[in-house]
């Protein structure tokens, strides 16, 4: 063997033994959306090789990658479970459950659970349908820690948790005013709280009221040097410190008429954007009030997102899914210095789905099941592949790392790869 091919043969060994990129939350490290490490092909296929599929149980979170370990939460039968699955096999290491609660009324259509799981500090932490915070060693699955909040929306639990500087932080409450607390939610009139739960043993290091949720999650910014937490309420957003919980900005922003707001925030340095199919697309200034801080608006624009879609920010535009209700949706992009509309694709997808920085290219999953590959652009739809990745729809967030596609469908994760 040459040293050439010696020297090639070692640098594939090695970059096939490197870890992959986490992704330990919703939307990964930052909730960006952004791949650090997708290998894209030079020649994009009509189809991927499908490695592994194992049955998980149903529901709509997302996966989460931490290591070369997933960690997946979702319903079987009549319990919520939480269960590591090794990346490379698909084989299920340890897996641990809790009662999930009946459904009722609208919320009865989507069984499991809604809110993706949080990875940190040898941790994994779940926020169940019925508001139950529960935290696992990851290794062994062990229980360190279980606490009950009060009352939920009407569609249920959907805040995915937050996990900071050794707080897992959530967003709990009764049943936003309108929407599907008409369906069964056991609210308690759009009464809320942030609260920091201490990651190490649970014990409440911080608690603020607040209005109830909505059906979004968390977005953490910095701003002047303090970590503020963005959280949406069905009619309003509210800017909490990181560090003790105190309430540094409340401005309204209306939310789905019937829904309330459903949309995680983007945050970039001091600028957070917020959508909705209430108010469109708007975004703000932080800036300092006094020892608090405000929102001045930048820009605002009627495209909003459909109510299943958190648009994602890609250099300078925004790339998300519009539609409204239970209808399909289509892809658009927004100048976001400007708020102007670069263009809206005429092709219907599914009724939700995702956009994911990989760098050169753009990859989306809609809930018809298609993995979509498109060019980063201003002047338009430009694709360059649509690949089936599932036989049922695929309302959750795909992990991407490498040559790797790992999709949850109804009730599988299924791992698909480029070769």
């Amino acid at each position: 063997m040459t040293r050439l091919t010696l020297g090639f043969a070692c640098s594939l060994a090695l970059a096939l033994s490197l870890p992959a990129a986490d992704w330990p939350q919703w939307r990964g490290p930052d909730r960006s959306n952004k791949v650090a490490d997708f290998d894209a092909p030079q020649t994009w296929p009509k189809e991927l090789s499908q490695k592994w599929k194992v049955k998980v149980g149903e529901g709509v979170a997302s996966p989460v990658l931490v290591g070369n370990t997933l960690y997946v939460f979702a319903r079987q039968g009549g319990d919520e479970v939480i269960m590591s699955i090794d990346a490379e096999t698909g084989k299920i290491g340890w897996s641990e459950k809790n009662p999930a609660g009946d459904l009722g009324g609208m919320a009865s259509g989507f069984k499991g659970p809604r809110a993706t799981p949080a990875v940190a500090d040898g941790k994994v932490c779940t926020f169940g349908l019925d508001g139950v915070v529960s935290c696992h060693e990851i290794k062994t699955g062990k229980l360190a820690w279980r606490k009950e909040t009060k009352g939920t929306p009407g569609f249920k639990t959907s805040y995915s948790p937050l996990i900071a500087d050794g707080k897992c932080v959530i967003h709990a409450g009764g049943s936003p005013k309108g929407g599907f607390n008409k369906g069964g939610g056991k609210g308690d009139g759009g009464k809320g709280e942030i609260i920091a739960f201490n990651l190490k043993d649970g014990t409440e290091g911080w608690k603020t009221p607040v209005e109830a949720p909505g059906y979004s999650s968390s977005v953490l910014m910095t701003v002047k040097g303090t970590k503020v937490l963005v959280s949406l309420t069905e009619s309003s957003a509210v800017g909490v410190a990181l560090a003790d919980g105190k309430k540094l900005f409340q401005s309204s922003f209306k939310g789905h008429p019937r829904y309330g707001n459903t949309v995680t925030p983007i945050a970039d340095g001091d600028t957070l954007i917020l959508s909705s199919q209430g108010s469109g697309t708007i975004a703000f200034k932080v800036e300092p009030d006094g020892d608090a801080f405000k929102l001045k608006e930048l820009w605002k624009s009627d495209q909003a997102p459909h109510m299943y879609n958190s648009p994602t920010l890609i250099d300078a535009r925004i790339y998300g899914l519009s539609g409204s209700g239970r209808g399909a949706s289509n892809l658009y992009c927004l100048d976001a210095k400007t708020g102007d509309v670069l263009w809206v694709d005429k092709t219907a997808r599914g009724e939700c789905g995702s956009v994911l920085d990989a760098g050169n290219v753009l990859l989306a999953l809609s809930s018809d099941s298609n993995l979509l590959a498109f060019k980063p652009s201003a002047k338009g739809y430009e694709e360059i592949a649509r690949i089936k990745v599932a036989d049922s729809p695929t309302w959750a967030v795909p992990v991407v790392t490498g040559k790797r596609v790992f999709v949850k469908d109804k009730d599988s994760l299924i791992l698909w790869t480029f070769e």
